[in-house]
């Protein structure tokens, strides 16, 4: 996880607080104490709980119908889902294309799904062209389970993993020569204890929108359109993004109750988003200008040995206040830290802190635009929470992300945190009304 960017300041005395302090070694060894098992219980995101929303409200309620009625549109220069202001709702999911596929296969697959996406963006079913000679009394290319339903900000944005260019040495669809250099598996960090059921991917479709079902409607589709030319590898749903995109947002909460999102890259300042995010017009190959790269990272938490954490060590941890969360060195939440405040001689920040390790001024100015979603997945064996953070970030090159990660190595969340499940993909240009995701490399 990295540190983000939110709105909300919150009541300006918990803004005050000092930074206690403890030692590094006393925090590690609560967290060891408190860890024996790796498994997750709920954090308490209500620790200091807002009043309830009234649905009855005229704000509220023309909020909702806001996020109800957007639709963006699938076509254009860069795919929408990036810089889009961030949904409620995730589901992504990584495909492997048939031993038995070709290239035309993957040419097919491609230009069905953009015809799908092109459709339920716009809150109207699939209506894939029917084979010839096929049967008419054959399924309905639509499931049908969102008529009726409106688009809800719906985003699909399709991704190519290193696997789809070259697999052991195999060159499966012609496309080896033209593979980005940096589309490369991610290097091991520190602490992974990576699944291959979580893992990697020919390919990826990044689902969001503002209604669980719509988001859930589409990857469905998407996975009936591919069968017998790709299938599932895996999958995951996610809930109440962690990443402000926007300014007008309010700074959304992970599942250890910190807002998160306080520095992301804001979507609207197109500007920033052009030195960060996008490649720019030269890029090499040129099939891939104006496209970026997907990182994803599945993030389990051991919730429940961090919520027998004092929030004052919880504080520490991340190094900011937990209800209002600003900086420990003081002010609200987006008061710029102070690195170099002390008190009493200690650091106000401790230096393995979350903020100071993932923040740019420790990372050599580096910036990614961050997506994140909560997950739960139901309870394990023990009857704990399986629960964490999908990370998912953009960036220009894979280097920044893996800059800001080998940053994390000593961070103090570590104790709390297992990376279990690592992809990397090459997100290419928006497609052309009539034409296709992935059209300037197949064509």
């Amino acid at each position: 996880m990295t540190d983000r960017d939110v709105t909300d300041p919150g009541p300006p005395a918990e803004a005050t607080v000092a930074a206690p302090r403890l030692s590094r070694r006393a925090l590690l060894g609560v967290a060891a104490t408190g860890s024996v098992a790796f498994v997750a219980g709920r954090a308490s995101s209500a620790l200091f709980p807002p009043a309830p929303p009234d649905p009855s409200r005229s704000d509220v309620a023309g909020s909702a119908a806001a996020a109800a009625a957007a639709v963006y549109p699938f076509f254009g220069g860069h795919q929408a889902g990036v810089s889009t202001p961030l949904q409620g709702h995730l589901h992504f999911a990584a495909f492997d294309l048939s031993e038995r596929a070709v290239r035309a296969d993957l040419v097919a697959l491609l230009r069905d799904w953009s015809s799908a996406a092109a459709s339920m963006t716009q809150g109207q079913p699939v209506g894939l062209l029917p084979i010839p000679g096929g049967d008419p009394d054959a399924p309905r290319d639509d499931t049908g389970e969102v008529e009726g339903l409106p688009a809800s900000g719906l985003t699909v944005t399709i991704g190519l993993g290193p696997s789809l260019f070259e697999r052991d040495g195999v060159d499966r669809y012609g496309i080896a020569a033209r593979r980005p250099a940096e589309l490369q598996r991610l290097p091991s960090f520190t602490g992974d204890a990576l699944e291959p059921a979580s893992s990697e991917g020919d390919l990826c479709v990044q689902v969001c929108a503002d209604d669980p079902q719509v988001a859930v409607h589409a990857v469905r589709n998407l996975a009936r359109i591919a069968a017998g030319r790709a299938a599932i590898r895996w999958s995951q749903l996610g809930f109440a993004g962690t990443s402000a995109t926007e300014a007008v947002e309010r700074t959304p909460r992970n599942l250890l109750g910190f807002k998160d999102g306080t520095n992301n890259i804001l979507g609207a300042n197109e500007a920033i988003v052009d030195q960060h995010v996008w490649l720019p017009p030269t890029s090499q190959p040129t099939w891939f200008a104006g496209g970026t790269y997907l990182v994803v990272r599945k993030v389990r938490m051991a919730l429940e040995a961090w919520d027998r954490q004092p929030v004052a060590a919880q504080q520490v941890v991340i190094g900011r206040t937990k209800l209002v969360g600003g900086p420990l060195s003081g002010g609200d939440e987006f008061t710029a830290p102070d690195f170099e405040a002390t008190s009493d001689g200690v650091p106000s920040i401790d230096r393995a802190a979350h903020v100071r390790l993932a923040h740019p001024s420790s990372n050599g100015g580096t910036r990614i635009l961050r997506r994140g979603y909560n997950y739960v997945d139901g309870t394990d064996t023990n009857g704990r929470l399986d629960a964490g953070l999908l990370f998912i970030s953009f960036q220009r090159s894979p280097g920044q992300f893996i800059d800001i990660q080998r940053s994390l190595a000593e961070d103090l969340l570590d104790p709390f945190i297992r990376h279990i499940g690592s992809a990397l993909f090459a997100i290419p240009p928006g497609a052309s009304k009539g034409g296709f995701v992935g059209e300037t490399l197949l064509d």
